[in-house]
């Protein structure tokens, strides 16, 4: 049905109706239709609460910004614990090439919310940035850290 990703299997509460299949997003609390980057969306986001320790109320799912007058949603923000941005996640269909537009879109993105973590995913390839604004460096890491690691 829809193609195996590279994160762990996601416990998702899926329904069908007619030929359209929904899961339920536990981050929006809501349900929603299951398009091939809403199965990315949803398996990246539940590794982050399930394996790397990331609270689920400091997630946001669909999180709108403005971007050159312009609304625009991040798939995904996570907030530190005093409600401040700090990372960025940017989700694509597992088809779609993880490539310099591509980045372009999430660094956009970082020019309102200005965080120190960028992740770019396809669910098959994953981007990991961190933005080192002290050196103004942008530095790439094997894999996403744990939520204790992004606070400390």
């Amino acid at each position: 049905m829809f193609t195996p990703l590279n994160f762990p299997k996601a416990d998702l509460r899926l329904s069908r109706k007619e030929d359209i299949v929904y899961v339920w997003d536990e981050f929006r609390k809501r349900k929603i239709q299951l398009t091939p980057e809403e199965w990315v969306r949803q398996h990246v986001l539940h590794y982050l609460k399930k394996e790397r320790s990331y609270p689920e109320n400091l997630i946001v799912s669909e999180y709108g910004i403005k971007v050159n007058k312009m609304i625009r949603r991040c798939d995904g923000v996570v907030f530190d614990r005093n409600g401040k941005p700090i990372m960025i996640i940017e989700c694509k269909a597992p088809e779609i090439k993880l490539n310099e537009n591509v980045f372009h879109q999430i660094a956009q993105y970082n020019f309102e919310l200005n965080v120190n973590w960028l992740v770019l995913t396809n669910g098959i390839d994953t981007i990991t940035a961190y933005i080192n604004s002290s050196s103004k460096s942008i530095d790439f890491v094997a894999e996403i850290p744990k939520f204790e690691e992004l606070i400390s």
